[in-house]
């Protein structure tokens, strides 16, 4: 059993984006809460897709559910990220900050360019953002019934070294688990961020009132053969840990870009 510096269990925070009722969060909880005692706070319907969106233009509602034995839970009507930020803001305004968030299991892949679209990782971003160490886990299995069992073990150990030495210089960590049997998992591989991307296509059709909509389908397509990246690690049976960040600065372009400096007035033709 783990403690904080407090000499107390520590404290976890659960999200995701696929729903309080998600067989993926179920695992997650009765994983964590193993470790520390659990607060859970998860949207009250799926949001994959919804990346980094906050609510603006609609009051947010939050309120108590009891949906896992023994746990506090919290439904909000926002986004992942709403939902980390009325943990912090509201839920634990008057008590101390988790030691840790954990968000998911998701049923899917947030591996390389996915995490920009992922909810599951926005939510433990948003809690990096606010100190708190956070790990994403995803499971490459999309179906509703998928089956954690194989996560299980690896969840649990990843969970166990956060809480005991912390991240190191990381805040935030995105998981990937292949969808493999507990044996056919060949282990843990840190790794960076794979180029790979979506190859998106818009089916149209028509609805009954005569009226054209599309609809998104598309294929993910890997755009490199290294053998140190999420992808490669993920399509060779081993489980992918990277080490995020917010910083979106694209170091390598500041120096050639310096000759924009050199503008101090309009563009004249």
């Amino acid at each position: 059993m783990s403690e904080n510096n407090t000499g107390s269990r520590p404290t976890i925070l659960v999200t995701n984006d696929d729903g309080m009722f998600a067989p993926g969060i179920k695992a997650l909880v009765s994983i964590a809460k193993e470790f520390g005692e659990v607060v859970v706070v998860a949207p009250d319907s799926p949001q994959s897709g919804m990346g980094h969106a906050i609510t603006i233009d609609d009051p947010i509602r939050l309120h108590k559910v009891d949906v896992f034995p023994e746990i506090e839970a919290w439904e909000c009507s926002g986004t992942p990220v709403d939902c980390v930020k009325l943990a912090k803001q509201v839920i634990f305004n008057d008590r101390p900050a988790p030691d840790l968030c954990v968000s998911g299991i998701n049923h899917g892949s947030n591996a390389s360019l996915n995490i920009i679209y992922s909810g599951t990782m926005s939510a433990a971003m948003e809690a990096s953002l606010e100190g708190i160490n956070s790990i994403g886990f995803s499971l490459l299995d999309y179906t509703f019934d998928a089956d954690f069992e194989a996560s299980r073990p690896f969840v649990a150990a990843i969970i166990s070294e956060a809480l005991k030495n912390g991240l190191g210089p990381a805040r935030l960590l995105n998981v990937n688990i292949p969808k493999l049997s507990r044996e056919e998992i060949k282990g843990v591989k840190v790794c960076r961020q794979g180029n790979a991307r979506w190859v998106e296509k818009f089916q149209e059709a028509v609805d009954p009132r005569g009226k054209k909509y599309y609809w998104l389908t598309g294929q993910f397509e890997n755009q490199e053969e290294a053998d140190d990246t999420d992808i490669w690690a993920l399509d060779n049976g081993y489980i992918s840990v990277v080490p995020s960040m917010h910083d979106l600065t694209d170091y390598k372009a500041l120096e050639p870009l310096k000759s924009l400096e050199k503008i101090n007035g309009p563009y004249v033709t």
